[in-house]
């Protein structure tokens, strides 16, 4: 299985959510390939936020090797299943993705932990605290958890 986790700059919300579920898919000895990605390219090169990478250790997770990429269209074919951490998200995936646009790998990551609702995983950037950092952890932790045992 292969899972691409996509947020705006790929310095926050998805580099969590790749972290999160390598960490589960390593405990359980799966062997996924998991990446992330921004719909932006701003960030391009650099490590997550120091605070994702934070209150990622306070949980086990060591996200500070990753650096942040844009998502390009040949991930559409690249992956079997591609989350968006918000409807934004969603909606640049596809316009980037164009001709190789497949809805059916596409999906938002709380449709997992919360089927068919289409919450958005809100952004720490924005906010800049440890407490919007934990939240989101606890979000995509729980969300990454359900994705598990969906797909076994």
């Amino acid at each position: 299985m292969k899972i691409l986790m996509v947020c705006l700059g790929n310095i926050c919300r998805s580099p969590m959510a790749e972290g999160i579920l390598q960490y589960k898919c390593d405990n359980q000895n799966l062997d996924w390939e998991i990446d992330s990605a921004g719909t932006g390219g701003w960030h391009s090169g650099e490590p997550p936020h120091k605070k994702a990478q934070k209150i990622a250790k306070l949980h086990g997770v060591d996200i500070s090797h990753l650096q942040a990429r844009q998502f390009v269209k040949e991930d559409m074919q690249r992956f079997d299943k591609i989350y968006a951490m918000d409807s934004e998200n969603y909606i640049d995936i596809k316009r980037i993705a164009g001709n190789l646009w497949d809805e059916s790998k596409v999906d938002l990551i709380l449709n997992q932990s919360s089927p068919e609702q289409d919450l958005s995983v809100p952004d720490p950037w924005y906010e800049n605290t440890d407490a919007a950092f934990e939240q989101t952890f606890q979000l995509l932790d729980k969300a990454c958890e359900q994705l598990l045992k969906n797909e076994q």
